[in-house]
């Protein structure tokens, strides 16, 4: 969900793979400012959009207001992992998740995302979840060097896990990254604390939780002919979502002795590899951005069965 200047990040390779269009029903569980909702709208269609963060859709609720009132937006402050159970029965015609941390709260120094300008010490998306402060006092040192080498890559997890335990109550972001910098791995082009930064978004919100469940549950909600586009920032997220959508599509499953698949897949890939924001958008968010997208088949016959060759008495 990273906007620059809350441009959406590859808004028009979205539109065209998810191809919305009037009656058309789409679910977008990381609904941000709104940038790639307000398109799909334009196009006619009626949107579920789903964002953790009360900022986000008190600010779609005006930005929008129109399709609200007309019922096309309906605005769902939840979880997008939780919305199967929120849902019942509704199909859509297409899914987005644009993953990861949205400009404004990147750039409102009260959320505490970021040690460009002094915050709390919170990074929540949802404010009713504990902050990272909370968090922090509560964690032993091997559970949070942990957090940091899974989920920030950071070589020196231990000692940067201790310095942050023994400094704790932080009076602000910018303490905090100026005393994890001291001790973490030299970085190149970015601030060393950037990736312990990022694992600690990512463990408060439980970022990779939500994506695995939803990469179980959300396919589901797909009618037949529908798509499913993910957006991720980093391998984190973007692992699973192609370990996902090739286990759904069959890649790699096992074939007869005509390469037919023993088991016919209820979904395929509409392209085989993800799309780059480097090589297609001009926004410099979208730089390490990869966009993948999983159709579920109408029907078996979707995907034509290769058969045997003819034997020589039906030649």
């Amino acid at each position: 969900m990273n906007e620059g200047r809350h441009i959406p990040v590859l808004l028009a390779d979205v539109v065209q793979l998810l191809r919305p269009s009037p009656g058309h029903v789409f679910l977008d569980g990381t609904l941000g400012r709104g940038g790639h909702t307000a398109a799909l709208l334009a196009a006619g269609a009626t949107v579920d959009a789903f964002d953790r963060d009360a900022d986000a859709i008190a600010a779609t609720a005006v930005t929008l207001a129109d399709f609200v009132t007309s019922g096309h937006l309906r605005l769902h402050r939840a979880a997008f992992a939780d919305a199967p159970r929120l849902l019942g029965e509704q199909r859509y015609d297409g899914i987005l998740l644009d993953l990861g941390v949205s400009s404004p709260q990147l750039d409102e120094a009260h959320r505490g995302f970021s040690f460009q300008a002094n915050g709390p010490v919170s990074m929540v998306m949802d404010d009713r979840d504990a902050p990272l402060s909370e968090r922090l006092a509560a964690v032993d040192e091997p559970a949070l060097a942990r957090v940091l080498r899974e989920y920030g890559d950071e070589p020196n997890a231990r000692r940067v896990a201790q310095t942050i335990l023994f400094g704790r109550p932080w009076a602000g972001t910018r303490a905090l990254a100026e005393a994890v910098a001291a001790v973490a791995a030299p970085t190149r082009g970015i601030h060393r604390a950037t990736k312990s930064f990022q694992a600690l978004r990512i463990w408060v919100n439980d970022e990779i939780g939500q994506l695995e469940r939803a990469l179980v549950d959300l396919p589901a909600l797909l009618a037949p002919g529908g798509r499913f586009a993910v957006i991720a920032f980093h391998s984190l997220e973007d692992r699973p979502v192609k370990q996902a959508f090739h286990a759904l599509a069959g890649v790699g499953a096992p074939t007869d002795l005509y390469g037919n698949p023993v088991v016919a897949p209820a979904f395929r890939l509409v392209e085989r590899k993800a799309r780059k924001g480097e090589d297609r958008d001009p926004n410099p968010r979208a730089r390490s951005a990869r966009l993948r997208v999983l159709e579920r088949i109408s029907s078996p016959a979707h995907s034509p069965a290769r058969l045997p060759p003819a034997s020589p008495e039906r030649a």
